[in-house]
């Protein structure tokens, strides 16, 4: 299960410090708007579909970016939750099971 963090810039400031590449994902408030929004953050490859499937083969993947850790942090993530519950939901588990110890997920309330 990813983490949760009160304070995006925090988490991006404490995982830099590590020498970690972080990336940002804006609010949303749709499963559409986060897919698209994953995806820009980490830079996908034009190959991404836009589904759940592909959302997975990319944060498992990540051979287009550099080598060392990357640090995903959703900010507002809640406004996913609140206006597409199952959608959320649906997101949560693929980012769950992508994690490993190049990618990490914090969810951040602002």
């Amino acid at each position: 299960m990813p983490r949760e963090v009160s304070d995006a810039a925090r988490a991006l400031a404490q995982a830099r410090e590590r020498g970690a590449l972080v990336h940002l994902v804006d609010p949303v408030t749709s499963t559409a708007q986060a897919l698209d929004a994953i995806g820009a953050a980490l830079s996908f490859p034009a190959w991404y579909g836009r589904n759940l499937d592909a959302l997975y083969d990319c944060l498992t993947d990540l051979s287009w970016q550099p080598d060392g850790e990357h640090v995903l942090v959703w900010a507002g993530h809640r406004q996913l939750q609140a206006a597409d519950p199952d959608g959320y939901r649906a997101l949560l588990a693929v980012l769950t099971d992508a994690q490993s110890p190049r990618l990490s997920v914090l969810l951040a309330d602002s």
